[in-house]
Formats: structure tokens, sequence, C-alpha cells
């Protein structure tokens, strides 16, 4: 049998021991666990200074603030850094600097803080982040659901998908109605996640050609045309650019997503006396330029750059008109861009007439050559609202094509760069009568070739898709053809178009029937069982005091909240792209989702795209209120927050100071307390004074500290005996302001006692000290005058700055000869 006991040792200690006990039976003995000392985790710190200044700092200078934020924490959460303006300066208005993923706030009370910076009075600034990670140098986005079809309304003539990501990461889905009047509401914005309409709403809204935020109801100005072309600015990617038409001219407008707001409104050409008409094709880019078309046929441009129309713009016509007709004010055709040179299709329904194709030069500014006059497409009668390029078998622009639609079958035309036809696309030919289609989205496949996604519907087809793969000149492989979508709205879509989203790998389509759904290229399955997410890191934003050396290197990108085994990570994907859009890396995922970036130089690349396209084996880890992220990180120093203040001219600030606070999942911290201070400057000069007095009394008691003196500018005569001559002298040094001053001293040239009594000393502003000292002298027959001054320095002044001196002060003791004058 086995016995513990404890045993307290000589130190107090608790000593375990086991006793054995001959003859016992043995009782197992589970051994006692020893509880381990609980390790606190580490509170996240930040550490204060300032930077532009050199200590002592102006009157009226500029400091920077910078706090260094140190994240300790395991996990993602959310944290606040709260950073006051100390005593005696101000904030400098647009200065406050917040790490990438944070976002700025300002208060003109010290609790309150806003979101909008007050044009004065801030006194507390804040940085906040929701999705703060441990370390603080790295950046994070939502990783995008499978998109789910949306039967929330988008307008049944919402036309294609205009994606755009949030800062967070979250997917949205944009659309402009199509041939719709200018007070009609017309842009609509879904939550791709939810199928739910974006914050901010109700929507639809409608445009306008002033810049500000989208309005409401039926206020717009601006209307829209048949066929939607749209061109995103590489500058402000959140731009889009669309043709528009005012009661007075069509033009360029503009939409920012990001902000949900109308960016502006270019008129480039008069609607040719047809009120309203919405009479323009386009845009398509080529050299920085965007061309259009208006109802005449003739090109419309406008330089993106420069928010300006072309010289010599509207240029000749190139195909006949459309829209010119106050029964028919819509434009019916397009415009691609094949090998540098513009491509337009025109028609006009219900006239008979043939619908045509036209070539524009851009280098000529007039038709290309060979194309003198526009190239018949379709069957007689029949309209298009398409125009489209086709490509060789190893993915050369080579020409362009339009496929027709009315009582006829539908014909599909194309023609080659120098006019020449060339042969339509197999998948393409010979649609039923009544089947109308619409410009594609283009791809490159996993394998390299290039698809064309048209979208189409009526006739026998309530909304499909014709993949047709230019590469091996035939339907796509692996796609049924035509593409139909049974399990959306039952499959009516009678789809508009599609939008290709990189970071999934799917498609966004939306059509007549006003329901978003997503669509896998691959295999044409709705909805797309794909995830994937894109973040955009560049190091150097995370630091604002203007050092270099921050940064040591990039380190992984890394999905949270995922179940490796729910994704396919053969088959998934991973790109790096830099700042000038090359792709520098194309890694592997690691069996747990980990990617590694160490090998892509940050001073080569200072800033990278991580893009993951997922494909996943379920879609399990959406939903419930997970929401999965992309984490990019880097190796450098903790990120700093800085902002600037203004030190007041007042002369009574001798320094200022600054604390930052702040709180994370670890709680709550403080930062270290910086103090500068301030030099006195000319304007900010001390004045002091010194008063030299004797002590008229015969007692010498009567003159030291707190004696009752008298004290005189000259004693009485005979208070110097003849033989026994002291004077007891009383210096009073005071400093009337506005500064204080250091190192300050008596000097005496004839009493050294009188220096030593001072000794060095400090005056505040409005404080007066006062030192004692005495003279002897034998047989002073002589009067006996003394003076004295203060050598001081002012608070703070720069080191090696000469001491300053007041005005002498003196005072006399009178002897026998005093009598005798």
């Amino acid at each position: 049998m086995r016995r513990r006991v404890v045993i307290c040792s000589a130190t107090g200690a608790l000593v375990a021991a086991v006793l054995v006990v001959p003859g016992a039976a043995a009782d197992p003995v589970p051994a006692d666990p020893v509880p381990a000392d609980p390790v606190p985790a580490a509170t996240s710190t930040l550490a204060k200074s300032v930077v532009g200044v050199s200590a002592p700092v102006d009157h009226g200078a500029t400091a920077t603030w910078v706090v260094g934020y140190d994240n300790n924490g395991t996990g993602i959460g959310s944290a606040t850094i709260t950073d006051a303006v100390g005593a005696g300066q101000s904030h400098v208005t647009g200065s406050l600097d917040v790490p990438p993923g944070w976002t700025p706030s300002w208060s003109a009370d010290g609790s309150t803080f806003q979101a909008a910076e007050p044009a004065s009075g801030v006194v507390a600034v804040r940085a906040e982040n929701p999705v703060a990670a441990p370390g603080g140098t790295s950046l994070s986005g939502l990783l995008t659901p499978p998109v789910q079809a949306s039967t929330t309304a988008t307008g049944g003539d919402g036309f294609t998908p205009l994606l755009h990501r949030t800062p967070t990461g979250a997917l949205q889905s944009w659309n402009i109605y199509h041939h719709a009047a200018p007070t009609v509401p017309k842009v609509v914005c879904i939550d791709l996640a939810s199928g739910q309409p974006c914050a901010g709403g109700p929507w639809p809204k409608p445009l306008n050609t002033a810049v500000g935020p989208l309005g409401s109801g039926a206020t717009g100005d601006i209307s829209s045309p048949m066929a939607h072309q749209y061109f995103r600015d590489p500058a402000v990617p959140s731009q889009v650019l669309y043709t528009a038409a005012t009661t007075s001219s069509v033009g360029v407008g503009c939409l920012d997503l990001a902000a949900a707001a109308n960016c502006g409104y270019w008129p480039l050409a008069t609607p040719g006396g047809i009120s309203g008409a919405n009479n323009t094709a386009g845009f398509v880019e080529v050299g920085g330029n965007l061309y259009g078309l208006a109802g005449s046929g003739a090109v419309l441009c406008w330089n993106v750059a420069t928010r300006a129309a072309c010289p010599g713009q509207p240029y000749a016509p190139i195909v006949p008109p459309s829209g010119d007709q106050p029964g028919n004010p819509w434009f019916y055709g397009a415009m691609t861009v094949v090998a540098g040179k513009v491509f337009a299709s025109s028609s006009r329904p219900n006239t008979g007439s043939q619908a045509a194709m036209g070539c524009f030069d851009p280098t000529t500014d007039s038709a290309c050559a060979g194309w003198a006059s526009p190239r018949p497409i379709g069957a007689p009668g029949n309209y298009t609202y398409n125009a489209y390029t086709a490509y060789s078998t190893t993915g050369a622009q080579v020409g362009a094509c339009s496929t027709t639609t009315g009582s006829s079958p539908g014909v599909t035309t194309c023609y080659a760069l120098d006019g020449s036809v060339l042969p339509a696309p197999s998948s393409a030919v010979g649609l039923p009568a009544g089947v109308i289609a619409f410009n594609p989205e283009v791809i490159t496949d996993p394998d390299g070739h290039v698809r064309s996604y048209l979208a189409i519907w009526g006739g026998p087809y309530a909304g499909a898709a014709i993949c047709h793969d230019w590469t091996t000149a035939s339907a796509c492989a692996g796609l049924p053809d035509p593409i139909t979508h049974p399990t959306v709205n039952g499959g009516v879509t009678r789809d508009y178009g599609y939008t290709y989203d990189v970071p999934t790998g799917c498609m966004i389509g939306l059509g007549d029937a006003g329901v978003l759904f997503s669509m896998d290229p691959l295999t044409g399955a709705s909805p797309c069982v794909r995830s994937g997410g894109q973040v955009s890191l560049t190091p150097g934003d995370f630091y604002c005091d203007g050092a270099s050396g921050h940064v040591q290197g990039y380190g992984s990108a890394r999905l949270v909240g995922v179940t490796p085994g729910n994704v396919d990570f053969g088959a998934s994907r991973v790109t790096v792209v830099d700042q000038d859009g090359t792709t520098v890396a194309t890694p592997g995922f690691a069996p747990d989702g980990t990617v590694d970036l160490s090998g892509v130089s940050p001073t080569a690349h200072p800033t990278i795209s991580v893009t993951t396209t997922l494909v996943l084996n379920n879609g399990a880890d959406f939903g419930g209120g997970n929401q999965p992220r992309l984490v990019v990180d880097f190796t450098g120093d903790p990120p700093q927050v800085c902002f600037r203040t203004t030190i007041a001219t007042d002369c009574a600030v001798a320094d200022v100071s600054n604390t930052a606070t702040g709180t994370d999942t670890t709680g709550a911290f403080t930062s270290n307390t910086v103090t500068v201070p301030v030099a006195p400057g000319p304007a900010c000069q001390p004045v002091v004074t010194v008063d030299k007095e004797i002590c008229a009394s015969k007692t010498a008691s009567h003159c030291g500290p707190n004696g009752s003196g008298p004290w005189a500018k000259k004693a009485a005569v005979g208070t110097l005996g003849l033989l026994n001559a002291t004077a007891y002298w009383r210096i009073t040094v005071t400093n009337q302001g506005p500064v204080a001053i250091t190192d300050a001293r008596v000097v005496d040239y004839v009493e050294p006692s009188c220096e030593t009594a001072a000794g060095t000393f400090t005056l505040q502003p409005g404080e007066t000290k006062r030192f004692y000292c005495s003279t002897y002298a034998l047989l002073t027959l002589f009067p006996l005058t003394n003076e004295a001054k203060a050598s001081y320095t002012p608070r703070n002044s720069p080191a090696g700055t000469p001491p300053s001196y007041s005005a002498w002060s003196s005072a006399t003791a009178c002897s026998l000869l005093c009598l005798l004058g």
C-alpha cells in the first residue's frame, strides 16, 4: 500500500513523497497532475515617437506623431487605436495616416468620433480595424461564397452585371437598366453573398449628370442605350464609363461603384433633333481613347486621361444610321476591337433594311483600309445587338462577327481585317428564328483555349449560353450546346450577358428575367461551386514615419475559416502579380491551405496582388455566420498610425506631449508618453530683473533671510563703523515671464560670496528668489558700492545657446566720508 504525504521543507516549499508500507496491498497510484502556472496572454503594445522635428521644437513648428502597433493576439479580431491631440498643439487637417485595412475617424469633443474629418477643432483621432490579425502586417479579404441564384429583382432590363469587390472583399453585382428614359431609376446593387440588395437603398437609383451620391426616385437626367458596353478605368477600377444620353446630347457617363455616386458626364454630340433618344453604341477602348457611335453612324471619341473629347470628333460615319428615327430611337448594334481597329454593327429593326458592319482606324481617324463602305451582315430584314471579335486557332484577333435575329433564322456573318469574309463560328451558325444574341464574354480557359460565351434567348430558348472554342474552332468541349440553366428560376433567365470573376473562376449572369445567377464556365453548372479572393498588399503603406528598412520580406497567403478537405487544392490555383500587372509567381497550395510567398522580393515588387481561385468539393464552409477569408502577410516592423500637429505660438507652451491608447482581443493598452520641449524663440524671451539692496540696520540679525531690515539702495550714514565695516546685501531676482529660465546665476564681481549664495537656480514665469550675502572690510573710510546682475538661459534653449544677462543693479554702503561729502 502506498501513501502520499506532503512534507513542508525548511524553506516552506511543499515536497511530495510516496511511502511504501510493508505487507500492505499495493494500490495503483494515478499520477497526480501538477497544474502548470497559467501563461498570461501577451497584451498588444503601442510604441510612441515623434518625427520631423528636433528637440527643442520651435513655436509654430509641425510635428509628426507616430504610434507603432504590435498585435500580440492569437486570432483575427477588432482593434482600435485612439490618439488625443495634446495640449499646446492643434491637429493639421488631412494629416491622419492609417495602415491599409484600417478606417480613420476624427473627434471634435474627445469622445464622439465621425467618419468625415471636421474642417477644424479636431482634438482626437482614431484608427479601427474590424479584422486585425496577429502581428498587424497583413491584409485580408472575404472569400466569395458560391453565388446562388438571386430572386431579388435587379430589373427586368438589368442587362449585364458590373462586378465590384469592396475593401473587405465582399463581391457586389451592379447593373444599369437598358433602353430606359432619363428620369427612370436604373442603377441596382446586389450583394452576391446574400443575394440581397446592397446597403444604402432603396434600389434602383437614378443616373445624373451632376457629380455626387446616387439619389432616389424618378429624378434622373441620363437615359441608357439599347446594348450597354462599359469601360473600367484602370486608374480608378471602381469607376465605370458608359454610353449615355440627355435630352440635349449624347456622351460619356461615369458611375463610381465604390462611392455609389455619379462621377461626371461629358457631352460628345447632339442627338440629331430627337429628344431623349438613346442613339449611341459602344464604348470600346484603343490607345487610351473610348470610341462609340452616334445615331448617324458617326464615330464618337473621348480621351480617358484628359476627360475630354478627341480633337475633330465626331468622325465620319462608318455604318448606316440607327436609332435616328422618332419612332425607334434606340441604336441596334455594338462595337468590338480587333488588333487595334474598331469594328461596329448597325441595324434598323422592322424596316426591311440590311444590317451592316464597318471598320474604323484610330490611327487615321477614318474608315479602315478596304472598308470605304460598310459590309452587309445577316439576312435582309434581320437586326443585331452585337459585334464581337473572331480569333484564329492560335488566339490571334483576326476579324469581327455579328449574329443577327429576326423572322428569318439567325445568321452569323464574319469579316477579316481586310474586309474579306471569314468563316462563321460553327457554334453560332443557324440559330432558329426569333433567337436574339448579345455580345459574348471572352475568357482563356485553364488549357489556354480562347472561349466566347454568347448570351441568347427567344425562339425556343428561355435563356441559354453558346460557348465557342476558337482554339479548336468548335463548340466548347465538356459543355452542352447550348448551355441552359434549369436550376435558375425554372430555366427562365432570358440571358443578356455574363461577367467573368477572375478570383472565383465563375461567370455571373443576368438577363431579362431579372435574376442573377452564377455559371461554371467549364461545366455549365449553376450555381458555380467555386470560391476565390483577391488581396492587394503594399507593405510600404503600413508605415508613415518616412523611414526606410521597415519591410523585410513577403510571408504567406493563407485561407482562414476553410476546412482543407472541402477544397480541391490540386485543381485550385494562386496567381501573384505586381504593381505593373506582371505575373511574378504561381505558387501552389500546401495541404493546409497556405501559400509560401517568401520568394517574392518586396524591393523588386513593392506591391503584389494575390488571387486565389478555389475549386470546392462542397460549400460547407460558407454560411451560418462563417465568413472564410484570404489573408496575405509580410515580415516587417509593427504598422504605424501617424498624424501631424502644429505647435502653438503661445509663449506659455513650454513643451508638448502625446500618448496613445488602444484595445484589441488582448485587452486595453497604453503607449509610452513622448514629451518634446518647445524652444522659446525670439518672440518668447524672458524678462529678468535684479534688485541689489543693502541692509540699513546696525543689528546683524535684522540683515539675514527673513530679517526686518530695513533694506535700501544706500545705507544710512553711520551704519558702517570706522574699523569694523560689514555690509549686508540682499539680491532679488524676478522672472517677469513669459517663459522659465534655467541655469541662472548671480554675477557679482566685487563680492564672490553673493555668487556663492545664489548658486545655480531656475525661475518660472512670475517667480522671485532672494539671496543674502555680506562684505567685511577694515578702515572703510570710503563709500562701498556693489552691483549685481543675473546670468540665465531661457528654458528649452537649443544646445550651445549663450547665456543672457539682466541689467546691473547696485547698492551703496555709506562710510564716514559719506558724511563729509
